[in-house]
């Protein structure tokens, strides 16, 4: 029976999701709950993708197997139950065997949180302290650079091996709060990313927001396709993935 599990996790006291030898990971106590609950037997989860270290969660997605058949109600309270309170299971549903959290994806969108205003320690694993204010309108005039398909080579990570950098990004948007104006959240609505890509978008429209570049700027940085041009990788607390999407098949059972 295949599973598929939607969850959020504060990602500040881990190395990341991904699992990792002698390390503490959202994928690695996920598996260890799903072992308890299977028998003492393995079980592996495959998320959407994965997120690195002090990066948060709100609606990750992922699969799992399990030879015998549980409740899905009763599953989510039992995964709960034994799970740290920083990881917390929002839902499960039965999909089709042929169904992949990671292959299936249609588009994903994350989130980045930024504090203009006074720093404050208790939001400090949650938002990042920038703590100066920025040119919000030209950062927005930059991230319409951004939409549409590229080869986002400039923003992925440094040593990533990949034959293809072409993503596409669908939506864009600076989201303001009228009670906190010194709040702000820009989002990314994208069929995919690459490693680092959403950091080191942010890293350049902060630098763009400090006045160091112009928002067409964004144009030569993705057509010099080298990642030294563009600006230096945002930090991770502010960064959220916010959803995944599916097309309907995964109803399908």
């Amino acid at each position: 029976m295949r599973y598929l599990i939607t969850f959020s996790y504060d990602g500040s006291g881990y190395k990341g999701y991904q699992k990792q030898p002698k390390a503490k990971t959202i994928q690695g106590e996920i598996e260890k709950v799903l072992r308890k609950i299977n028998g003492s037997k393995a079980v592996k989860i495959h998320a959407s993708g994965r997120t690195d270290a002090g990066v948060h969660a709100i609606s990750q997605k992922a699969h799992f197997d399990l030879k015998k058949e549980i409740d899905p109600d009763k599953l989510k309270h039992s995964m709960n139950s034994l799970l740290p309170g920083d990881i917390y299971i929002k839902d499960i549903e039965v999909v089709s065997d042929i169904f992949h959290a990671r292959f299936n994806v249609k588009a994903k969108e994350y989130i980045y949180k930024i504090n203009m205003g006074e720093y404050n320690p208790i939001e400090r694993n949650y938002v990042y302290q920038y703590n100066k204010k920025l040119d919000v309108v030209e950062m927005e005039r930059a991230l319409k650079y951004l939409e549409g398909e590229h080869d986002f080579t400039s923003f992925s990570k440094a040593d990533e091996e990949k034959e293809d950098f072409t993503r596409r990004i669908v939506q864009t948007n600076i989201i303001r709060n009228m009670k906190k104006v010194d709040k702000i959240t820009i989002s990314f609505l994208g069929t995919g990313f690459l490693r680092y890509q959403v950091r080191n978008m942010m890293g350049t429209l902060i630098e763009i927001g400090e006045g160091k570049r112009k928002s067409e700027d964004i144009i030569t940085i993705l057509e010099a396709k080298d990642r030294r041009k563009a600006g230096k990788t945002a930090n991770p607390e502010g960064l959220y993935l916010k959803d995944v999407f599916y097309d309907d098949v995964r109803q399908e059972v």
